[in-house]
């Protein structure tokens, strides 16, 4: 199929790479024309602005957003809803608020244009391993779409598949899901990503205590002196606690157990906050979302060993490197 992406960043160009080797082709626009270059040599067409993207694709046309939730994503989709024709998609990929999906697939819905929301897992690994994938929006034009999100997903893989699901939708055990109406696929991604909050926390405060074994306020005979490298590695062979968050630990933690290049801000990106106030809204207890949503917080002030764990889980998962002293958050 062809698709247009607009936004290059660390998981649009690598989106439009896994396609391109998928068999797929791609018309693509970013503001800085470097990644646009780059993924023409490998097979996709540049251009220079969204017109550029609109009059590349054949009819019907799906544009595929990945920007930064907020304006950015507005304006993107104003602009193109203002080019595209009846019966055209626009995907929104990036981590937008569900509520917002709900709104401007009323408002295209008008314009007779489709719309539909993919809460995209994956990180700057997606090339390699496959995006996961949560999908709002009709059955029919998600269906149609159905070539682009099964070349994007993971696949079976290695995983042992779950029994019991042979009347289940087959497209769960590929890693990707048709979640529901416009909404529902930005609101699994955004519950998803609380419970990453609460993953993360648990594992750096694991750590943090390990680390701490051997402070001086214990009697000494009670201290341990623990090498937390070699502990994240044993816990990465078989124990219940396996998961790619430990193994992106003990990477970081075989590169320098102190973490010492990590100074412990560790930055929200909006999913946690909403999916706190979704709990709110339901009246659902979630306290442990909820405090490490807060401890985020907390760690623009002051910072602990957790806090560099955190930091290094994010620059492992997501390429997202810490502000610089001084710099907005």
């Amino acid at each position: 199929m062809q698709l247009g992406m607009v936004g290059l960043g660390r998981m649009g160009a690598n989106i439009v790479r896994r396609l391109l080797v998928g068999g797929h082709s791609a018309v693509v626009f970013d503001r800085d024309p470097a990644p646009g270059r780059a993924l023409q040599a490998a097979g996709a067409i540049a251009v220079d602005s969204l017109q550029g993207v609109v009059a590349g694709l054949s009819v019907p046309r799906t544009v595929w957003v990945m920007l930064p939730a907020g304006a950015a994503t507005e304006d993107a989709i104003a602009a193109l809803s203002a080019m595209l024709s009846p019966g055209d998609t626009i995907i929104d990929g990036g981590n937008t608020n569900w509520k917002d999906d709900v709104r401007r697939a009323r408002e295209l819905r008008a314009k007779k244009l489709n719309y539909v929301d993919v809460g995209t897992s994956g990180g700057v690994w997606g090339l390699e391993r496959g995006y996961c994938l949560m999908i709002g929006g009709d059955k029919t034009v998600v269906d149609r779409l159905d070539p682009i999100f099964k070349t994007l997903a993971p696949g079976l893989g290695d995983i042992p598949r779950t029994t019991g699901r042979a009347t289940r939708d087959p497209r769960a055990e590929q890693g990707y899901l048709h979640a529901g109406p416009n909404g529902a696929g930005h609101f699994v991604k955004m519950i998803h990503n609380g419970i990453e909050y609460g993953m993360m926390q648990a594992m750096a405060e694991g750590f943090d205590i390990l680390k701490n074994a051997n402070v001086d306020r214990l009697p000494k005979e009670m201290r341990l002196d623990l090498d937390v490298a070699d502990i994240a590695e044993v816990w990465r062979r078989g124990s219940v606690v396996t998961s790619w968050l430990l193994d992106l630990t003990a990477q970081a933690l075989a590169d320098d157990a102190t973490l010492g290049k990590f100074s412990g801000h560790v930055d929200d990106s909006g999913e946690g906050r909403w999916t706190v106030q979704a709990a709110i809204d339901e009246a659902v207890p979630a306290e442990v979302l909820t405090s490490a949503l807060y401890t985020r917080f907390r760690s623009r002030q002051d910072h602990t060993y957790a806090e560099k764990v955190l930091s290094a889980m994010r620059k492992g998962f997501g390429g997202h490197v810490e502000p610089k002293i001084g710099e907005k958050s």
